[in-house]
C-alpha cells in the first residue's frame, strides 16, 4: 500500500463519525459530496482517499453507509482493543480519563500515573482509575503491555517520559505537551497543541472574508 497521509487518515475518522450519524438517522446512502463536507474535502478528495484501499462504491449511485462504516472501522484498526496509559493526572488527564468516547472505540485505560503524592492513589475518570506512582511504569509495562500511552505532563519532563515508554516497548504516543518529541523510527508521535490550533482559529479570523 502507498504511503497515507496523517491528514487522510484523520479524514478517515471524519468521515466515519457521518457514516454512523447517517445510520442512526436511518440513511442507508450517502454521496461522496455529503462526505467531502464533513471531511473539509472535495469529492474528488474523498474518491482519492478510499483509492488507497481500494474500490468504495459507485460513481453517481453513492456509498452504501453501513457497509462503508465497517470498511472504515477495520481500516483505521478499530476492530480490536487497545491498552492504553495515561502520564499525568492534572487537568488536561483527569479530563481524558472522564471522555467515555475511548471505550466506545476500543481504546481502554489501563492506568494512570503522576509523580504527585497528593494524586497518587486517588480514582480518576470514568472507570475510577487509580492513579499509580509513576515509578511503578516499566514494571507494570513489563507485566502487561499498552500499545498507546498518552502524555499530559509538564513540557520539561515529556521527552524523559516518552524516552522511557519506548524502552519500555510503546510504540504510539499522544502527546498533549506542548514540545516536540524525538522517538526513534517506529514509533509514532500524535501531537495535540492547544495554542497551535488557537493560533489557527486566530489567523482565519483575521482574514476571514467580510
Amino acid at each position: 500500500m502507498r504511503h497515507v497521509a496523517l491528514s487522510t487518515v484523520r479524514r478517515l475518522s471524519l468521515y466515519l463519525q457521518f457514516l454512523e450519524e447517517s445510520e442512526r438517522a436511518g440513511t442507508t446512502t450517502v454521496s461522496s459530496r455529503a462526505l467531502a463536507e464533513r471531511g473539509g474535502a472535495t469529492p474528488a478528495q474523498v474518491r482519492k482517499d478510499f483509492s488507497f484501499f481500494g474500490s468504495f462504491g459507485m460513481r453517481g449511485v453513492g456509498y452504501p453507509a453501513r457497509e462503508l462504516a465497517a470498511r472504515l472501522r477495520d481500516i483505521l484498526g478499530l476492530g480490536h482493543r487497545y491498552r492504553v496509559v495515561l502520564i499525568g493526572a492534572g487537568r488536561i488527564g483527569a479530563a481524558l480519563a472522564a471522555y467515555p468516547g475511548f471505550v466506545e472505540r476500543g481504546f481502554d485505560l489501563a492506568a494512570v500515573y503522576d509523580v504527585d503524592p497528593a494524586k497518587i492513589g486517588k480514582r480518576l475518570g470514568e472507570g475510577h482509575v487509580v492513579v499509580r506512582d509513576l515509578a511503578q511504569l516499566e514494571a507494570d509495562l513489563a507485566a502487561e503491555a499498552a500499545q498507546i500511552a498518552v502524555i499530559g505532563t509538564p513540557a520539561q519532563a515529556a521527552q524523559g517520559i516518552a524516552e522511557r515508554l519506548v524502552a519500555a516497548g510503546v510504540h504510539a504516543i499522544l502527546n498533549f505537551a506542548p514540545v516536540a518529541l524525538t522517538v526513534p523510527p517506529g514509533v509514532t508521535v500524535t501531537n495535540v497543541n492547544m495554542a497551535l490550533e488557537l493560533e489557527a482559529l486566530s489567523f482565519a479570523l483575521k482574514h476571514r472574508r467580510a
